[in-house]
């Protein structure tokens, strides 16, 4: 059956109206809040007060470092994973399980995954225990609370989203342009950092992008981990709406992390297109 331009806009009309139901049409509502003023009418107040707040923007840094961590540390742990899981599993039960292993803690919730870190970081916790009983340390590490604690904990959720887009690609890679790198004397740490990285970057930057974007905007892991010590946007975001009841404040700092975020995100898509054209 031929799909004919009228029959594929038709089957457009779903996600486009899936997506400016959803989407659109809410995030228009919150654009438009943060121009409002409490007592009613328009203002560039809220967007003054935020971008000339330096605690709004040491959250916002704090909650971009915090992401970008989390994306090195899936990257430095998903990618081997990853290159294994494609060229060394030869057993497909192997490769499944494996699989089943990635996503098995994706049905648990955030919460209970966060409250067993808790369990596993805190002072007489699992971490703390091992290592003063081998004696490296003397005292108890003070690991939970931290920027390291929510980070652990954004990684250790968002690792099979990096492994999975890195895998899909890494299956496409063709394995005569390997083998033709090895047949021209290539070892392979030089075959690997010249055909088969190369090959899989799409999918680290997909993986990376998608890792990026939830950290951002990530509340439960920061709120539960963080215990207070450290601020991050949403937890802001959510303050606002919940406690101080200043939702133009709150619909402001969405749009403001949304922008960043795009910002930074275009700017990635641009130097990685402008590498491939270089190398091309």
């Amino acid at each position: 059956m031929r799909i004919t331009s009228t029959n594929a806009a038709f089957l457009m009309l779903g996600p486009v109206a899936f997506f400016v139901l959803f989407f659109l049409a809410p995030f228009s509502v919150l654009v438009g809040e943060s121009f409002m003023r409490p007592d009613g009418g328009w203002t560039l107040a809220n967007y003054t007060a935020v971008l000339g707040d330096a605690y709004y923007w040491g959250a916002l840094l704090n909650t971009l470092l915090i992401a970008f961590w989390v994306s090195v540390v899936c990257f430095l742990l998903g990618y081997p994973l990853a290159y294994y899981t494609i060229f060394h599993a030869r057993s497909v039960w192997v490769r499944r399980l494996i699989y089943v292993l990635l996503v098995t803690p994706l049905f648990t919730s955030n919460i209970v995954r966060a409250f067993g870190w808790i369990v596993i970081l805190g002072r007489r916790g699992i971490v703390n225990e091992s290592l003063l009983s081998i004696g490296l340390i003397e005292t108890p590490l003070d690991i939970l609370y931290s920027k390291l604690s929510i980070i652990t904990g954004l990684a250790y959720i968002l690792l099979p989203v990096m492994v999975l887009s890195v895998c899909s690609v890494l299956q496409g890679v063709d394995r005569s342009l390997i083998e033709a790198a090895r047949d021209l004397g290539a070892r392979p740490s030089r075959a690997f950092l010249a055909v088969t990285f190369p090959l899989s970057l799409p999918g680290v930057v997909a993986g990376s992008i998608i890792v990026f974007a939830l950290s951002v905007s990530a509340y439960v892991i920061p709120s539960i981990l963080s215990g207070g010590r450290e601020m991050v946007t949403p937890i802001l975001i959510f303050q606002q709406y919940t406690a101080t009841f200043r939702p133009d404040i709150g619909a402001t700092l969405s749009v403001v992390l949304l922008a960043v975020t795009l910002l930074l995100i275009g700017a990635y898509l641009l130097i990685f297109e402008r590498r491939v054209r270089m190398a091309g």
